[in-house]
C-alpha cells in the first residue's frame, strides 16, 4: 500500500477526503493539519511534514497564500521573485531528502471581485497565472511532475464550482479537484 502525504492550502484540505476515498485499499493518504499557508511556512515546516516522514508519493501546492494583497493593491505577500526560490527550495529538499515521487500542483484558479467582496483583500487570477507559471517552470527544471488543478477546474467551469467567497470550491468543485489529484497519483 502507498503512503500519500498532501501538503497544501485549505483547497487540498477540501479534496483530500475525496482523495482517501478514492485511493481507499492502495494507499493510505494523510495531510498535516496544520498544512497551509505561504510557500515560506511550508518551506519552514518541510522536515516536520515530509523529510521525516515515509511517504511514497508526496503531492503539494502553495500559492494562493502567496499571492493575496494584503499591504495594498500593489504588493503580493510573497513577491514572485522570492516565491520562485520558495518552491525551488521546496521541490529540491523533496527531491534530495525523501525517497517519495513529487508532484507539484498548480493553484486553483480564483474570482478575485468575489474574494475582494468578501474579505476587503485583492487576489486576482492574473496572479495565479503568474505564480503557475513560475511553479511549472520550477518543476520542469528539477524533472518534477506537474498537475494542472488549476486547468482540471477551468475546463469544468470555474465559476460552477467556486463558492461565493472566491477561492473555496463547492462539493463538486471539491470533487473535482480530488479526481484530478487521484489521477496524478495513480500516474505516477
Amino acid at each position: 500500500m502507498l503512503n500519500v502525504t498532501l501538503i497544501g492550502d485549505s483547497i487540498s484540505r477540501g479534496y483530500t477526503p475525496v482523495v482517501t476515498e478514492l485511493l481507499a485499499g492502495t494507499a493510505a493518504v494523510t495531510r498535516p493539519e496544520a498544512a497551509g499557508g505561504t510557500s515560506g511556512y511550508i518551506l519552514a515546516m518541510l522536515e516536520e511534514w515530509c523529510v521525516k516522514a515515509s511517504a511514497d508519493v508526496i503531492h503539494l501546492n502553495c500559492g494562493l497564500h502567496d499571492i493575496v494583497r494584503l499591504y495594498g493593491p500593489h504588493k503580493s505577500r510573497i513577491p514572485i521573485a522570492a516565491y520562485r526560490e520558495n518552491v525551488r527550495t521546496i521541490l529540491d529538499t523533496l527531491v534530495e531528502f525523501t525517497d517519495a515521487t513529487v508532484v507539484w500542483a498548480t493553484t486553483t484558479p480564483v474570482n478575485g471581485q468575489a474574494y475582494l467582496a468578501q474579505t476587503g483583500l485583492v487576489c486576482k487570477e492574473d496572479d495565479v497565472v503568474a505564480y503557475n507559471q513560475v511553479g511549472v517552470a520550477v518543476a520542469a527544471q528539477l524533472g518534477v511532475t506537474v498537475n494542472d488543478l488549476h486547468g482540471a477546474v477551468m475546463s469544468a467551469g470555474r465559476d460552477t464550482l467556486l463558492r461565493d467567497d472566491g477561492v473555496h470550491y463547492t462539493e463538486a468543485g471539491y470533487r473535482r479537484l480530488g479526481q484530478a489529484v487521484t489521477e496524478a497519483i495513480r500516474s505516477v
